[in-house]
């Protein structure tokens, strides 16, 4: 039971990791916003605004608590061998591409595709892990 409850706190590290490297991207939050606006919008409310507009005050705090999980996974892994590592590159490619600093945002779709296709590896390498054992 003990194995089974670190290994929990593991994964629950690794998928915040994983998001808040998603909340630290500027333009997955705008997105989500202009969800939540379409959504309000079909129901019948109007919203002036983003209302959401707070969470780019957070970005690079969200990054920076996703690299610092992420590391505590990384160092996890080579430690105890206990995470996974297909895991640990999807949410390296996540958090490469919501990298939210000023500076290199003119280089941005380069960050999305690098961090898209490290995840995009991770997942395929995933799904064919689990059709190999069925």
């Amino acid at each position: 039971m003990h194995k089974n409850l670190k290994e929990r706190i593991v994964g629950t590290a690794g998928s915040i990791s994983g998001i808040a490297g998603i909340l630290g991207s500027y333009q997955i939050c705008h997105t989500v916003c202009l969800g939540i606006v379409a959504l309000l919008g079909v129901l019948g409310v109007t919203i002036v605004g983003m209302p959401l507009a707070f969470l780019t005050n957070l970005a690079v705090p969200f990054w920076m608590l996703a690299v610092f999980l992420l590391s505590i996974t990384v160092v996890l892994y080579f430690t105890k061998r206990c995470v996974s590592k297909r895991m640990i590159m999807l949410n390296t490619g996540i958090i490469i591409a919501g990298i939210p600093f000023r500076p290199v945002q003119p280089y941005a779709p380069v960050f999305w595709v690098i961090g898209g296709v490290i995840a995009g590896c991770a997942i395929i390498l995933f799904i064919l892990n689990n059709l190999k054992k069925k």
